[in-house]
């Protein structure tokens, strides 16, 4: 396999999924079931602009601690040979006063099935001729900590394990052990049922592929408003910088098919769900 071969399939797979949902207070168990339009974890397209069915499980103990399961589909242009996000975390949430708050946590991404060494080739990724894929799962753990002062939260995530495949078998400079991740959330209140949400984040690999740098910032902006029965609905807008790496022809290129698509781009988001 050519390096830049491996140099594409990686700017098209370096992405992941979205936050779960906290449970409420009062209510120790919870569910969770929500349609997007499309999947976007950090800026990035995690279903090449196809909806996405997502739900999870929820554990809150009074004390702060917490534990939960998260699910959704994702595309196998992204992720070859899988097509399902399982996502398990968990952690300890605290407060120092009414106004502020800590959080922190083990948080781990799961693909099954997924392989870079399930590509199609040829594809947009790989041309032919072709061969040796490296055996590289996607699988991630990441660990996080972080501070809230009412609506306004900051986490910083850690990777424990190289970033979703990115190591040198996929064509990167080192291993990726250690990736930060800054998340910069306000979610501002309007009315009782009405939030503005306003996020800016930043991906910090310390590794370059063929001289490229992934690293690159994301940015949201949403109303998210929640109904009786436990219903909510958001619309926002989503984006990341960072062209040269996230579109073609370096990065979003199918590991399956011919298809490309500007992975990082400004796109509205809709989202419907219920909270059991």
């Amino acid at each position: 396999m050519k390096h830049t071969s491996c140099l594409v399939l990686a700017a098209s797979l370096l992405s992941a999924p979205a936050w779960a949902d906290e449970a409420p207070p009062g209510k120790p168990f919870t569910a969770n079931l929500n349609l997007v339009s499309h999947y976007r974890f950090r800026g990035i397209d995690q279903t090449w602009g196809r909806p996405a069915l997502q739900g999870g499980v929820d554990y809150a103990h009074p004390s702060g601690w917490y534990a939960g399961f998260w699910a959704s589909n994702v595309s196998s242009r992204a992720y070859p040979g899988g097509g399902a996000e399982l996502d398990v975390y968990g952690g300890y949430n605290g407060k120092v006063n009414e106004d502020w708050g800590y959080t922190a946590g083990l948080y781990g991404y799961i693909y099954p099935g997924a392989n870079v060494s399930q590509a199609t080739c040829p594809s947009a990724a790989l041309s032919a001729p072709c061969g040796g894929l490296p055996s590289q799962r996607f699988n991630t753990l990441e660990i996080n900590a972080g501070v809230n002062w009412k609506w306004l939260a900051y986490k910083v995530s850690v990777s424990a394990t190289d970033y979703f495949g990115a190591n040198t078998r996929t064509s990167y400079s080192r291993g990726t052990r250690g990736t930060l991740y800054h998340d910069l959330t306000a979610t501002v209140p309007l009315d009782g049922s009405l939030h503005l949400i306003l996020h800016a984040g930043y991906t910090d690999l310390r590794a370059t592929a063929s001289g490229h740098s992934p690293n690159y910032a994301d940015w949201r902006v949403a109303l998210a408003k929640t109904f009786e029965g436990g219903w909510s609905a958001s619309v926002g807008v989503v984006g990341a910088t960072n062209n040269r790496f996230y579109r073609p022809p370096t990065g979003g290129l199918s590991a399956t098919d011919g298809a490309t698509r500007a992975l990082n781009r400004a796109a509205l988001v809709l989202q419907v769900g219920k909270t059991f």
